[in-house]
């Protein structure tokens, strides 16, 4: 039968997938149950005990240094916020901690024989390039194919692209593909109306389809796994009767300016840690990120079917899915695990600054959505945690914020505060105890160390358990890709908290959102954009600049104030290219399915830009 003729889609396979009342509990009867898991517990134990009691001893050392003179409400709300945040730094601190560690010792060995699976690929696609997402599919498949493996596997992308002219591109794309891979099974569905955007998208294969596999590898537009991750994540479904969802560690490749380069740097050589130690405390109650996890279709059809919240002016969508989703799974009986040690797991990073806010602003928007669900009936209360965690991501940098305004009142001295100038006399007000030179120092030093530390103790770690300085870069490289990489994180982070701030103002107070598609190539932004954009953060630079040369405000916040002041300047910096700095190891020795995939890419750019050219 001519190939030209053949359907885009399978015949259907309905599977029901009701949505999910949050309100009362829910238990799947077909899951196993999840096994109880005694080294997590320790490992939470390890875990929060050290940040909750180095929380405890630095709130006790602000209140004692307040209680000189007795400690007003104001000093009080100084030392909670500061311990708010203090904890959240001290378990992350913790966690690497306890990742680098974990990852001298062996992994148990999977013994048990992996029953063959019948796998989906999925790609959800929202007007993305089509020679990029279809490139990195025929790279996957490539690879899958030479892998010979016992499980079977099927491609599914699932268009919701509006363009007609792209539409028309990823059609001509799925035709090459499947004239070039004639042993592959893939399918290109595209949705007549984008319901529900990507949460429909998932939700309508599954109703339509998912009666026909077994299990569903949910990927991103941009993802790339090697065959040896997908098997390996079929295969620990596969061993794993109980096991609802299975999470890889998606690490950046294809990053090209100085700003994308910093995160995939920081994720390949710092993130390893953490996300050891991620997945050592979370046990059987991990989490979800949304893309290159393999899921149990039977469980999440019955089991994870996201409602829709009740909102002032209508229903609302929820928006950040995958952490909602992973949650449901674990009240319903299944477990979710993370394997951080599965190698062959990409993402791409967005290239600029702006380009990072804008998907900031969106994820910033479902985390703090998800405040409202945490009293969702049944949920298990790692699943709470992993909500609240997710919000408070974003919640830290408006109390960052208050607390550099706080700082910015308190002055130099008694004589140099905007507290004591404005009301010296009135009583509410804290008598603050004088910062001095020597104690800006020690608390400077002090936040520093521990915002520095685990990135120092990830690559100590990466190196310690078997990475040669080659691959890396050499030594004399690899210094130096930490030190750009720190001083890239300082001068970008105070504009983040910024960024983030306004977003979170925004998300609370329920303005509209225009949830536009991803900019994965990103672009050079003029000045008046830029400008634009960052106008907040050169206003504070400027204000915090005029109190420094009144000498109101400590000269220990200049690296703040130059941040915010040079915030269009950075921004410009930020989506410059930078090759040859921050290598990283997949970098250096591109994986074969990387190299694939930009083969793929640049035949599939060049021969669909010439047969139909986008509008």
């Amino acid at each position: 039968m001519d190939r030209r003729l053949t359907p885009s889609v399978p015949p259907p396979a309905p599977l029901a997938h009701p949505r999910q009342d949050l309100s009362r509990r829910f238990r799947d009867h077909a899951a196993p149950g999840v096994l109880r898991d005694p080294a997590a517990l320790v490992w939470r134990a390890a875990v929060f005990t050290p940040a909750a009691l180095a929380t405890g001893a630095l709130l006790w050392a602000f209140l004692a240094w307040f209680a000189t003179d007795g400690t007003s409400w104001a000093e009080a709300l100084l030392a909670a916020l500061i311990g708010v945040g203090f904890f959240w730094i001290a378990l992350t601190f913790a966690t690497v901690l306890g990742g680098a560690w974990s990852m001298t010792r062996r992994p148990v060995e999977e013994t048990a024989a992996a029953a063959p699976l019948d796998v989906a690929l999925l790609i959800p696609v929202y007007e993305e390039a089509p020679w990029d997402v279809f490139g990195n599919a025929g790279a996957m498949l490539e690879t899958l194919d030479q892998a010979r493996s016992a499980h079977r596997f099927s491609l599914y992308i699932l268009s919701d692209t509006r363009d007609p002219a792209r539409a028309a591109q990823e059609e001509a794309a799925w035709r090459a593909l499947r004239d070039r891979l004639p042993g592959a099974t893939v399918w290109y569905r595209r949705r007549a109306e984008n319901t529900d955007r990507k949460v429909g998208n998932l939700a309508q294969w599954v109703e339509t389809w998912g009666g026909g596999h077994e299990a569903m590898l949910v990927l991103d537009a941009d993802s790339l796994m090697s065959a040896r991750a997908i098997v390996a994540l079929a295969d620990g479904l596969s061993r794993d009767p109980g096991a609802g969802l299975i999470q890889s560690f998606p690490q950046l490749i294809g990053a090209r300016t100085l700003f994308a380069r910093a995160q995939q740097f920081a994720n390949a050589i710092y993130g390893v840690a953490l996300a050891e130690g991620l997945a050592r405390w979370t046990g059987r109650e991990g989490n979800y990120w949304g893309h290159n996890a393999i899921i149990r279709i039977a469980a999440f059809a019955s089991s994870a079917g996201l409602p829709r919240l009740r909102a002032r002016g209508g229903d609302r969508l929820i928006l950040s899915h995958d952490f909602v989703e992973a949650g449901l799974l674990r009240r319903a009986g299944w477990s979710v695990r993370f394997l951080p040690r599965v190698q062959g797991s990409y993402e791409e990073t967005p290239p600029s600054l702006v380009d990072h806010v804008l998907r900031d602003r969106r994820w910033c928007r479902g985390n703090i959505q998800h405040l409202g669900l945490l009293g969702t009936r049944g949920f298990h209360a790692l699943s709470r945690f992993h909500l609240f965690h997710g919000a408070v991501g974003y919640l830290l940098s408006p109390l960052w914020f208050l607390l550099l305004l706080l700082w910015v009142a308190v002055g130099v001295d008694a004589e140099r505060s905007v507290i004591n100038y404005f009301s010296p006399e009135n009583p509410t007000l804290p008598n603050w105890p004088e910062m001095s030179p020597v104690n800006h120092v020690w608390l400077m030093l002090v936040l520093y160390a521990l915002l520095l530390a685990p990135k120092l103790i990830g690559a100590a770690a990466l190196l310690a358990t078997g990475t040669r300085l080659a691959r890396v870069g050499g030594a004399g490289r690899f210094g130096l890709s930490i030190l750009l990489e720190i001083l890239v994180s300082i001068a970008y982070a105070p504009i983040m908290m910024v960024q983030q701030t306004l977003a979170v103002i925004s998300a609370l107070a329920g303005r509209p959102l225009d949830w536009t598609p991803q900019q994965r190539s990103g672009g050079r932004y003029g000045w008046p954009v830029l400008l634009r954009f960052h106008a907040v953060e050169t206003g504070l630079g400027l204000a915090l600049a005029l109190g420094m040369w009144t000498g109101f405000v400590s000269f220990w916040l200049l690296p703040v104030m130059l941040s915010l002041l040079c915030a269009a300047p950075l921004s410009r910096l930020s989506a410059r290219p930078s090759p040859g700095t921050l290598a990283t190891p997949q970098e250096l020795r591109a994986p074969l399915v990387v190299t694939r995939a930009h083969r793929w890419r640049a035949e599939l750019h060049e021969a669909l830009t010439r047969a139909i050219p986008a509008e």
